[in-house]
Parts: structure tokens; C-alpha cells; sequence
């Protein structure tokens, strides 16, 4: 045998052992891999059986579409449709008395019944009049009037808003838009069950500052945010106006700041406050010289109570009474901002 014969031979069995050793090790790869990745899968199976089956952590229920919480009421505007069938679909409001008046099936009752439940009695009442064969219905709120709230007073828009699921006052505030620039410190709710107990909230523009405020608001609810108390500041004054009592409180010097301060002229001696109660008009003197030395302590101001500031020009003090009475005329349309 030459000796190119020979190395030929040695080559080929070289080649074929490590064909042979290449099949044996993919082997055992493969056998090791088998189980890990069916061990991976199964965990991973297990996980997710493990998260369909796992119930909702304390205080947090499932939640339910709106057509299932809420029932249908008076006062509700709905879009009853009938598929393949445009003739009969219709839009109407259900009456004082729970109905709903369809074509061919004249009444139909659905006060209280969910969405679900109403689509169903008027397929059977239109499946057993024999008008339509195999109906399927649908029925569109576009206004919740018997599930909704109402909110007056100082509100952007006022009017009445659907109550879905568990919604609270500043929800509610929200949906109308906030609060106006006029808007108190006071909300008062009245529930539809207890109309002779309103229930009077505080309110703030800083959430926060009134936690216990952002009440539960049910169906039916009716909320008015109260206009901010005024007083007015007339006479010697920069700007004579009717300022908000916004923090449901003010001092004669913060009136006095917010309607731009004294004049040279304004007898700051001979200010006197004007209340106004119930046995009639009362006055106060206040002395605004003794309050800005500090000699004396700054006075509190009620809801509507009048500061006058009068001038010590003698011109002024003679016509003082009917400025002051043009004022005060004036200033009951005006609220400053």
C-alpha cells in the first residue's frame, strides 16, 4: 500500500468517529434539555393558572360594567335598536312611570331593571308578537337622569352628572368643571331620601386641607356650593369694593389692604362697621389709627357687614351720606375678584 493510500484510509475513519462522537453528544443535549424546558413551561403554566385563579385582594372587587350596576329610571333618555331591523329603533325618554314606549309593542316596562334585564323584555315582547323573528336589542343610555346628581351654585357647569360606580364629591366637582372664582368655604348635599336634612360640608381648594369632605355621592344627590360671604368697603378708601369672604373669615386691616388701602384725605378716627342682623342696622366705631399703631388689636368682620372709611375733607363729610348710599347701592351687583 503507497503511502498516499494509507493516509487517505487513516483520514476517512478519523472523520467517521467524529461524526459518530458529534451524534452522541447532540444526544445527550438534547435529553438534558428536554426536561428543564418542560420544567420551565409547567412553572410558567402553573403561574398563570395561579393568576385566573387568585381572588382580588381585600377591599378591591372585581369591577362591574355600568350596565350591570345601575337600573334604569324615570327620567332616562334611551336608544332602544333592534339589529337589521332600523325602522324600529327609536330614542326615548321612560316616563314618570317606568315605561318605555316602542313601536308595534306599545309599553314596556323597565323602571328598575338593569340594561341586560330590559334588552331582554323587549326582545321577548317583540319575539311573542311575532313581529320580529329572533330580535337582538340593544339598549344606549345617553342620560342618566334617575342615576344621576345634581350640583348647583358656584360651579363652572351646573347640571346634573351621571353618578357611575363609587364616585365621591370632588369627582363630581370635577365633572362640573370646578369651582368658580365666587365659590365659599360651605357644600351643602341633600340626599333624595332625607330632603329635610341637608348635610353642610367644608369645602377648600386645597383637597387635602378637607379630607373628611370628599364625601360618597349616591344617585339622586343634590350638591350646591354656596357663594363666598361678602363685605364691603366704601367711602375714603382707593378702591371702594365687595371683597369674598373665601376662608369664611376677614379682619378690618385685610379689607382695608384688598380695597387698595386709605387715602390722604380719610379720617381714619371716625371708621365705623355697619352690621347688618336681624333687629335691623347696628354700628361699630373702629379706630383704624389705634389698629395701625398697634395700640389697639385688629377687628373681625361678619358677613355682610359695611366698613365705612370717611374723609376728613370738608367737602367730603358733606356729601358723605349720599356717596356712602351710592356705594353701598352699587357695591350690592359688585364682587371683587
Amino acid at each position: 500500500m503507497s503511502w498516499a493510500s494509507s493516509f487517505s484510509s487513516k483520514r476517512a475513519a478519523a472523520g467517521f468517529l467524529a461524526l459518530l462522537l458529534g451524534c452522541a453528544l447532540s444526544s445527550t443535549l438534547s435529553g438534558q434539555e428536554t426536561p428543564a424546558n418542560s420544567n420551565v413551561q409547567t412553572q410558567a403554566r402553573a403561574a398563570g393558572d395561579d393568576a385566573q385563579t387568585q381572588p382580588s385582594p381585600a377591599g378591591n372587587p372585581p369591577k362591574s360594567t355600568p350596565s350591570s350596576a345601575l337600573h334604569l329610571g324615570p327620567g332616562d333618555l334611551v336608544d332602544v335598536n333592534v339589529y337589521n331591523v332600523p325602522e324600529l329603533s327609536t330614542k326615548t325618554r321612560i316616563s314618570s312611570s317606568g315605561d318605555l314606549y316602542l313601536p308595534l309593542i306599545d309599553y314596556v316596562h323597565v323602571g328598575g331593571l338593569t340594561i341586560d334585564e330590559a334588552q331582554s323584555v323587549i326582545e321577548k315582547r317583540y319575539a311573542d308578537g311575532g313581529f320580529v323573528k329572533d330580535p337582538h336589542v340593544t339598549v344606549f343610555v345617553d342620560e342618566y337622569a334617575s342615576q344621576g346628581a345634581t350640583i348647583l351654585g358656584e360651579v363652572a357647569r351646573p347640571g346634573v352628572y351621571p353618578v357611575l360606580g363609587q364616585q365621591r364629591l370632588f369627582d363630581l366637582l370635577s365633572l362640573a368643571g370646578g369651582l368658580s372664582d365666587k365659590a365659599g368655604n360651605q357644600v351643602v348635599i341633600t340626599h333624595r331620601n332625607q330632603p329635610d336634612h341637608p348635610e353642610t360640608l367644608a369645602l377648600s381648594r386645597n383637597v387635602s386641607e378637607v379630607p373628611k369632605s370628599n364625601v360618597r355621592i349616591i344617585p339622586g344627590d343634590t350638591v350646591v356650593v354656596r357663594q363666598a360671604d361678602i363685605v364691603y368697603v366704601v367711602g375714603d378708601v382707593q378702591r371702594p369694593t365687595g371683597i369674598l369672604m373665601e376662608r369664611g373669615n376677614i379682619t378690618v386691616m385685610q379689607a382695608i389692604a384688598l380695597a387698595g388701602g386709605t387715602t390722604k384725605t380719610s379720617k381714619l378716627g371716625g371708621a365705623r362697621i355697619i352690621h347688618r342682623g336681624p333687629s335691623g342696622m347696628t354700628e361699630e366705631r373702629v379706630q383704624l389709627q389705634k389698629i395701625l399703631e398697634a395700640k389697639l388689636p385688629d377687628v373681625p368682620m361678619s358677613p355682610d357687614d359695611i366698613l365705612f372709611v370717611p374723609s376728613s375733607a370738608f367737602k367730603g363729610a358733606i356729601h358723605g351720606d349720599v356717596t356712602t348710599a351710592l356705594q353701598v347701592a352699587s357695591l350690592s351687583l359688585v364682587i371683587a375678584r
